[in-house]
Order: C-alpha cells, then structure tokens, then sequence
C-alpha cells in the first residue's frame, strides 16, 4: 500500500475510528487514517469494550482529547491548517490519558498504542513499524492454530449457501 495522500470521500470511516485530521476536515488521507483505526481496535481489543464511541463528530472530538489531550501546534505542526479547527473551541486537556486507561499495558503496548494515536498523521506510526513492535513477541504468544477451538458451522449459512447454490 502507498503511504502518498489520496483525495477524501467525507465520512467513509467509522466514526469511532475516523482520526483527527478527518474530524478537522482534512481534504486528503493516506494509510495513516487505517492506522489510527487500528489503534482503536487495538484498545477495543485491549479493554473488551468501545474506546472512543462518539455519537457526532464534536462528541469523537471530545473522545480523542479526554483520552489523548489536547492537539496543539507543537505536536502537529499542520494542525492550525485544517479547515474546521476555527470552527471548534477545543477543551483545555493538556494530558495523555493513555496510561491510565490501560494501566494493565506493559511499556512495550504503550508505545504501540500511543504510536497508533500521534495527533500528526505524519508521525503515526506503519504498518511496517507496528509489526516490528517487541510488544507482538511478549508472552502470551499466541497458541498453535491447530489449537483453537472450533465450531460448526452455523446452519443457517448452510442453508442459504446450499439453496443458492442450488
């Protein structure tokens, strides 16, 4: 996958996983934006429960500074330029929140996670770099596939499948 900016389809992520530069009006995106989805998946994962679920676009807003503080110039040089920021009168939240929502977090997973949620798309971190992580090879590895549980097949996806296969 490229990493060069592409023109946007407004609203085509999910809310609960649209970054910043997207909720600020960003015209363009680059693989940056599914990397901050999958921070969110990943903390989704971590806690068994929604991290960030908004409701509207000022509601997300307000989800990504409680649990990340507030973005500022110093931190995302570019911020200043996106076209909705004069629009928002951004709360005054200047903490990180990521340790103390994920305190169970080993220092390896925070600097995953915070890696993910960088307010500057142009420092979140890539899919390359995320699978570098230590934190991927820290017990507990993941168990043999051939023993994961399994289960039948529903069979109401059998019986549809069968019927249209006819």
């Amino acid at each position: 996958m490229s990493d060069s900016t592409k023109p946007m389809t407004p609203g085509l992520v999910t809310l609960w996983y649209r970054p910043p530069e997207l909720l600020f009006g960003a015209k363009t995106q680059s693989t940056a934006v599914d990397m901050w989805a999958t921070g969110c998946i990943l903390g989704e994962l971590l806690i068994h429960k929604p991290l960030m679920p908004g409701t509207s676009e000022i509601s997300q807003i307000e989800h990504i500074i409680n649990l990340l503080g507030t973005p500022t110039t110093a931190i995302w040089p570019d911020f200043d330029s996106l076209p909705m920021v004069q629009n928002f009168t951004l709360k005054e939240q200047p903490y990180n929140n990521l340790k103390s929502k994920f305190p169970f977090l080993s220092s390896n997973g925070y600097d995953l996670l915070n890696s993910l949620f960088m307010y500057n798309p142009q420092c979140r971190a890539s899919a390359q770099q995320c699978l570098k992580s230590t934190y991927l090879v820290e017990p507990p590895l993941p168990c043999d596939s051939k023993l994961m549980p399994t289960f039948p097949p529903s069979s109401g996806y059998e019986e549809n499948t069968s019927k249209q296969n006819g």
